[in-house]
């Protein structure tokens, strides 16, 4: 992807088991706890149902094979462990074989609050319960087919239905505004930000839209999209979706609701 990490993932022993260090499974246990004080009527009911299916340790990382025990009988997929960063052609490649990448490490204390790469806790906590859920593991794997077969400039609109959907999206619910995006439900601010702060923009997602619609990574989100249900996934998975990349690229991308990055 043409970034360094200076993270390096923890490789399995020769039975898939990973020893992880107490330290590293002490910052586990304070991301989740603090997140599960967040987490209860913000989260959708499908990621609450995942999480529960899950059941994931509180004390410890889960090993790996503890998560697919769960996600091959629900949905039939796996988790894979990766390196830190992996290129997008290996990315695309798992999600459409139904294998969600982890990488196999935990933030420090001193990124506690904030890590730019997606770490074991993020790629967990915040995706794997709604692997369990019929609709986001089907719009998953459509999704990963596609980037597989995309061009590099495809893969760059592609990118930002991902953002908006699988890690920053919202549900409108009958209940009210709800989490489904795993970037907002790994992140406390986040968590809070996006249900409560009058400051973002929050619209019915419409594919094209989001196609077009810019996103920094660094900053809390400007605009969320939202859904109905998680179903509303099947929905957006029998669309033309490269037809519509087609056509974002044709009509450009809106303008950026945020300051560039050397400014903000």
């Amino acid at each position: 992807m043409g970034k360094q990490s200076k993270y390096v993932s923890r490789q399995p022993d020769e039975n898939g088991i990973i020893h992880w260090s107490d330290e590293e499974n002490a910052i586990w246990r304070d991301l989740v706890e603090r997140q599960l004080i967040h987490i209860p009527g913000k989260a959708c009911d499908e990621y609450m149902h995942g999480l529960e299916l899950i059941d994931l340790p509180r004390d410890r990382i889960p090993q790996l094979h503890e998560l697919n025990e769960v996600l091959e009988a629900t949905t039939g997929w796996q988790v894979a462990q990766v390196p830190a960063l992996i290129p997008f052609d290996k990315f695309f490649e798992l999600l459409a074989n139904k294998k969600f990448p982890v990488a196999t490490f935990i933030r420090t204390r001193e990124e506690f609050d904030y890590l730019q790469e997606p770490d074991i806790f993020h790629e967990v906590f915040g995706h794997c319960p709604l692997l369990t859920n019929p609709a986001f593991a089907h719009y998953t794997h459509q999704y990963g087919k596609l980037g597989l077969a995309a061009s590099p400039k495809e893969r760059v609109y592609l990118a930002r239905l991902y953002w908006f959907t699988v890690e920053f999206g919202l549900m409108q619910t009958e209940q009210g505004l709800r989490i489904y995006g795993g970037g907002i439900l790994s992140s406390p601010g986040e968590t809070e930000y996006a249900i409560h702060s009058d400051k973002p923009e929050r619209k019915p997602l419409v594919a094209l839209d989001a196609l077009r619609t810019p996103y920094r990574i660094d900053i809390m989100q400007p605009i969320y999209y939202t859904i109905p249900s998680a179903d509303e996934l099947f929905k957006i998975s029998d669309l033309d979706i490269m037809a519509l990349v087609r056509e974002a690229m044709e009509l450009g991308l809106f303008e950026p609701k945020f300051p560039p990055k050397d400014a903000a």
